[in-house]
């Protein structure tokens, strides 16, 4: 319990006063995200506070990498084949893992949350094969544009961009490019205001129920005119009892005399209902992210229908997200093919987003073949039975039969 009282030796009466606490710069404790100015160069640090104070957005994210699915690279030949497979689930990637996926994931986590990324493909000492797959920090290179804009290169961040060697073991990739820059584009673009005042409403969420869980206390002591001259020794006594009061293991109570009153410092006034302001922050991050909010957990009123077609937009987004990683990953099947003396035709073939999409498929194709067999039957029938099939036509061109 803190010391609630600050004497003030120069007051006239002796009276205890008070003294506010001094408030701090911050409003919460990811400042950086306050100083956020729009239009500006890709801020890494901006965006890692971003994924670690917003929980929903890093979740977001998570689920966005784990969602694109797994892929297979096909080849003709069988022996090719085998031996990408290998390589494909034994190569040594960033962190101590092995296999291609870990590094897939890195790499398009990394692009999600800056719009940039950028791999390498580690030779072995004799350069007869590939020995590792290598996710580099954005914070060590920078991705420039070549004399031609449409080659990009990989640049050291060292102040002079000096351009690494062996640009063709680099594997950059840039999303939503911004036309006439060589600078992706963060699928966080637009969200740090948003954040900065659901933040704000968040530590102040917090500071509140610090005061609610640990209650203040204002002691107010009115002497009358006969004891004026003992004031400051009597409000001395009166602190020092409470405090011993407060601060005791056990249950205390404070008796006092004359006019004492105690009261709790914030307990009449109303705390703001923060739900609705909440939600509509979170529906926009949720509309950024191009999540359904049923993905993150967010239990709010949708029809079955609205589900459908949610679940189709992020069947785009995931698709989208496919097309950036497929370019990545043929290149490096390519030169392990080539350097182990084989044919470098790939195809990268991912598989269906969830299990709906071949229940769909499935409903598809049984609907196309009742079709086919419907109009089989149809077409059977009229050559069964030419001539009654004319005189029928025949009849419907004069208008017999019905208006008899």
């Amino acid at each position: 319990m803190l010391n609630f009282f600050n004497r003030n030796k120069n007051h006239p009466n002796g009276e205890a006063a008070v003294s506010p606490a001094p408030q701090s710069s911050m409003t919460h404790p990811f400042e950086i995200i306050n100083n956020y100015s729009p239009l500006t160069a890709v801020e890494l640090e901006l965006y890692s506070s971003l994924r670690e104070a917003v929980p929903v957005i890093d979740a977001a994210l998570d689920k966005t990498v784990r969602l694109v699915g797994n892929f297979e690279v096909i080849t003709e030949d069988k022996k090719a084949r085998k031996a990408l497979k290998t390589f494909l689930s034994e190569v040594k990637c960033t962190g101590g893992n092995r296999g291609i996926y870990p590094f897939v994931t890195t790499y398009l986590n990394e692009l999600l949350t800056y719009g940039e990324a950028v791999g390498e493909i580690v030779l072995s000492s004799d350069n007869s094969t590939i020995e590792a797959l290598y996710n580099a920090s954005l914070k060590d290179v920078r991705i420039a544009a070549d004399r031609n804009p449409l080659n990009l290169i990989v640049c050291k961040n060292d102040g002079n961009l000096t351009p690494a060697l062996y640009q063709e073991l680099l594997l950059p990739t840039l999303m939503n490019p911004v036309p006439g820059t060589v600078r992706g584009t963060s699928v966080l673009k637009s969200l740090p205001y948003v954040s900065g005042i659901i933040l704000k409403i968040f530590d102040s969420i917090g500071k509140n129920w610090e005061r609610v869980g640990n209650v203040r206390f204002s002691v107010t002591y009115k002497p009358d005119a006969n004891s004026a001259a003992v004031t400051k020794k009597q409000a001395q006594q009166i602190a020092d009892e409470w405090s011993k009061a407060m601060r005791s293991g056990e249950v205390c109570d404070f008796i006092s005399v004359g006019d004492v009153s105690v009261k709790v410092i914030g307990a009449d006034n109303q705390v703001l209902n923060c739900d609705v302001p909440i939600r509509h922050l979170t529906e926009q991050i949720v509309a950024k992210l191009g999540l359904p909010p049923f993905v993150l957990g967010l239990s709010w009123s949708t029809s079955e229908r609205m589900s459908i077609q949610q679940a189709d937009i992020l069947t785009s987004e995931l698709e989208y997200y496919r097309s950036l990683l497929t370019p990545i990953i043929a290149k490096i099947c390519r030169l392990f093919l080539r350097l182990n003396g084989f044919n470098d035709e790939v195809e990268v073939k991912w598989d269906l987003i969830n299990l709906q999409d071949e229940v769909e498929l499935s409903q598809a194709r049984l609907n196309n073949a009742r079709a086919a067999q419907l109009e089989q039957d149809i077409l059977n029938d009229y050559h069964s039975s030419p001539v009654e099939d004319a005189a029928v036509e025949l009849e419907d061109k004069l208008g017999i039969g019905e208006n008899e």
